[in-house]
């Protein structure tokens, strides 16, 4: 039986072939008076390949009929293409029809909107714009351990069912078996867990225990977030990358996570070119521009009393007001990248009351040893800390936060036996693969997104 040639495949080889079988879908179709032409692509790249169907063949009346989207299993030759538009083609000597599309197939149109495709997120992979997306996001998933295990990091899996809140916000899922809830008379002891237990926000809690024994080592999965926003930045089930440092102090994170942004986007760059050029093409112009700015620079660090002092001599008008305590807003952080520094910036040393419990405290006892990475256009990509080492110190800012100890005994053990400076990062997936295609919606850059009142497929 002949070995199926995938497209990709073929026009990397970019040579003839006596015989060659390929299976894909009609994408277009034409006529002329003794030929068909096919246009077929199978996922396996951008681009299609050209089937010459001869009127002679057996089954030409069925060829004729062929719509798109029909899927099609093609045996011929591999020749070089004497028209314009493609190097090679294939000269049809069988072409056995797997599956017939009926004419209402909804992607008849070269073009749909954006917002239309979300209605049909079961379909849209099949457009040129959602296959590049997610060959993309294969690719940078693969770019992701690659980084990681050069580096010596270590791949750990964190629970996706969690007691406890990471973030401390209280915007989680809960996860029960009991069929009737009352957040006053529930007695959670009756529950499959024996206690109140959610889907996670963040695996950070979990790695950091690793890293007190493994070293280095990192997470990436999936983490849930039940806040009611539909804004174009959020979504209620997304991937984070997370990774913990033992012996890593602030200075030390930050520059992991510089040269994690860089590693990823050269890599895009120099592995998913066709792809990549199509959104420089069709959705941002100015993406190379834009992506070059990242990985050509060294990123430019300020504390956060540094950014608020640029920000209040701006002159500008903000929609959000400025001021010593305030967390920065998104139209901030894209004034610092975009305009006043036309890069990305790091951004740390943060006023305690913005931030998490697990975030080390600094000398003045006003701040925290926290980093965000903020890039142009999208704003904030990272975001880390140098964790709290010092058990007494974690338990008050705990208290402070107003966290039941005894919910993170586990965590407070870990500052009890062998403790050591230690630091990390998370990065929202999603959020990357916006920043790297251009896209400007987190909807679609997710094959199913889960979003307030979507949960359709």
């Amino acid at each position: 039986m002949m070995k199926r040639e995938k497209i990709k495949q073929i026009l990397d080889k970019n040579s003839p072939m006596d015989s060659v079988l390929v299976k894909g879908w009609v994408r277009t179709k034409r006529e002329s008076k003794e030929f068909t032409f096919l246009e077929i692509n199978d996922g396996s790249c951008l681009k299609n390949i050209q089937v010459v169907s001869d009127h002679t063949l057996e089954n030409y009346d069925d060829i004729i009929k062929i719509t798109t989207g029909s899927a099609v299993s093609i045996t011929g030759k591999l020749v070089v293409s004497p028209g314009k538009g493609q190097s090679l083609e294939i000269q049809a000597e069988n072409v056995d029809i797997v599956f017939i599309n009926p004419e209402n197939y909804p992607l008849q149109k070269k073009r749909h909107t954006d917002e239309f495709l979300r209605t049909i997120a079961h379909l849209r992979p099949r457009t040129n714009k959602y296959g590049a997306v997610f060959r993309i996001r294969s690719e940078l998933s693969y770019a992701i351990h690659q980084f990681f295990k050069n580096m010596g990091f270590f791949y750990i899996h964190t629970p996706i069912i969690t007691g406890s809140d990471c973030e401390g916000a209280g915007e989680l899922f809960r996860v029960t078996t009991l069929k009737n809830i009352s957040d006053e008379k529930t007695d959670f002891y009756k529950d499959f867990f024996g206690k109140e237990a959610s889907l996670t926000v963040s695996g950070q809690l979990s790695a950091e225990m690793y890293a007190l024994s493994l070293g280095d080592v990192y997470t990436f999965g999936p983490t849930f977030r039940a806040e009611n926003s539909n804004t174009s930045r959020h979504a209620a089930e997304f991937w984070m990358i997370e990774p913990e440092m033992a012996f890593c102090d602030i200075e030390e994170n930050m520059g992991v996570a510089e040269k994690f942004i860089q590693y990823i986007i050269q890599y895009t760059i120099d592995n998913c070119k066709p792809d990549l050029d199509m959104f420089c093409k069709f959705v941002d112009k100015e993406l190379m521009t834009t992506l070059d700015s990242v990985i050509s620079r060294d990123f430019k660090r300020l504390t956060y009393k540094e950014a608020i002092d640029i920000l209040i001599k701006s002159g500008e008008k903000f929609d959000y007001g400025v001021s010593f305590g305030n967390d920065l807003q998104s139209e901030h952080e894209r004034y610092l990248t975009d305009i006043y520094y036309k890069g990305p910036v790091i951004v740390y040393n943060y006023p305690k009351t913005i931030k998490p419990f697990y975030m080390r405290l600094n000398d003045d006892n006003k701040t925290v040893a926290a980093m965000d990475i903020l890039v142009p256009r999208i704003g904030e990509l990272i975001g880390g800390s140098q964790r709290e080492e010092r058990l007494d110190v974690l338990k008050s800012r705990m208290q402070e936060s107003g966290l039941n100890l005894s919910d993170y005994w586990w965590y407070l053990e870990s500052r009890t036996y062998g403790s050591v400076p230690h630091s990390g990062f998370g990065l929202g997936f999603e959020r990357l693969i916006m920043f790297i295609t251009g896209i400007t919606n987190i909807r679609d850059v997710i094959s199913f997104p889960r979003t307030p009142g979507n949960i359709d497929f």
